[in-house]
């Protein structure tokens, strides 16, 4: 089968297009043909260097396609059955696990991390981590909403536990966890006001349903966010951008306000001025991917299109090293796909 591997870690020229044997399902796994898997910055992470990745690896998280191949055991799958695949999966037995809580489990395992993903036209795959694609969903949509639109619903709703009428700050709107946290926040009812480094990705969040968009690269971003909230600042920041708008970000918010975040794409490292965080009774929230309970949650709402992921195109596999390149140079909106 061909696939694109990563052998050692650097920029996106180490994606490698290779022939590789077709995988063979043990007990309790099956074989699954990929249609389509969809990028986030977590195979970025992962081909520039995540410790303890062992390489070669194979990457991609976001994976749809079909049962080829059922291995012994397997029950409730069968050959041709049309199938998402969960991105992570916790080790199922632990404490943290057992208490609804995967996403706290040390084990935690990703496609295209801990084992091999879906830039293949073939992926390896324990069935219990493989569901129906829901509703009529096609296999880019079905691949380009289960990582976003889940770490989208564990931060707005589980996390920062978002009321009606609250003001949210969608930093990075054009990103898929961005172009999910619209959906979400509308969804739950809150004013949404997306912030975006283009006028043109602006514009797109509007039509996702932001009531109100910040360009962060020509405006002032804490000057707009307190003309929008009348000088009291936001009630939510979703964010993952990082270090290099950490100290605005934080002025953003209003009293007793809930800063979430899930990554570091712009550093990991940034200051915080503690009279912030104490004096205005700051809340700042960790959050990694979601449970896997929601998950069912979510592809419910997702195939009876009350929420949509959203596609900004897809390429070949050849061409992984380009999507990668879009990626690092933010030209997306929505997703970007690979088809085997």
């Amino acid at each position: 089968m061909k696939t694109v591997v990563v052998h050692e870690h650097g920029d996106a020229d180490r994606l490698v297009l290779e022939d590789r044997p077709d995988p063979e399902p043990g007990p309790g796994e099956v074989v699954v043909s990929v249609r389509a898997c969809a990028l986030n910055h977590l195979d970025l992470w992962m081909r520039r260097g995540i410790p303890g990745v062992k390489l070669p690896r194979i990457p991609g998280a976001d994976i749809s396609g079909v049962v080829a191949q059922i291995g012994p055991g397997v029950e409730g799958l069968r050959t041709g059955d049309r199938v998402y695949l969960s991105p992570g999966v916790g080790c199922g037995k632990c404490p943290l696990c057992l208490s609804g809580r995967d996403n706290m489990c040390a084990a935690y395992d990703f496609f295209g991390v801990q084992r091999d993903g879906g830039y293949a036209e073939s992926v390896l795959a324990p069935a219990h981590r493989a569901f129906p694609i829901p509703g009529d969903l096609s296999f880019d949509e079905a691949a380009a909403f289960p990582l976003v639109f889940l770490t989208a619903w564990h931060m707005l709703i589980t996390r920062a536990g978002i009321r009606p009428g609250e003001d949210v700050l969608i930093m990075a709107a054009g990103s898929g966890v961005g172009t999910s946290a619209i959906q979400v926040a509308r969804l739950a009812g809150a004013r949404v006001i997306a912030a975006a480094g283009s006028d043109e990705k602006l514009s797109k969040a509007r039509e996702l349903g932001a009531d109100e968009g910040v360009n962060y690269e020509t405006q002032d971003l804490v000057a707009e966010i307190r003309r929008l909230t009348d000088r009291k600042g936001v009630d939510v920041v979703i964010e993952h951008t990082g270090a290099q708008r950490w100290e605005a970000i934080i002025r953003c918010m209003a009293t007793g306000g809930r800063l979430v975040t899930c990554g570091a794409t712009s550093g990991a490292k940034a200051d915080l001025d503690l009279r912030h965080l104490f004096a205005r009774q700051l809340n700042l929230l960790g959050s990694f991917m979601g449970r896997r309970t929601e998950l069912p949650q979510v592809a419910r709402l997702v195939g009876e299109r009350i929420l949509r992921p959203i596609i900004d195109r897809a390429l070949p596999l050849s061409e992984a090293r380009e999507a990668h390149r879009l990626i690092e140079r933010r030209e997306q909106f929505g997703k970007v796909l690979l088809h085997p």
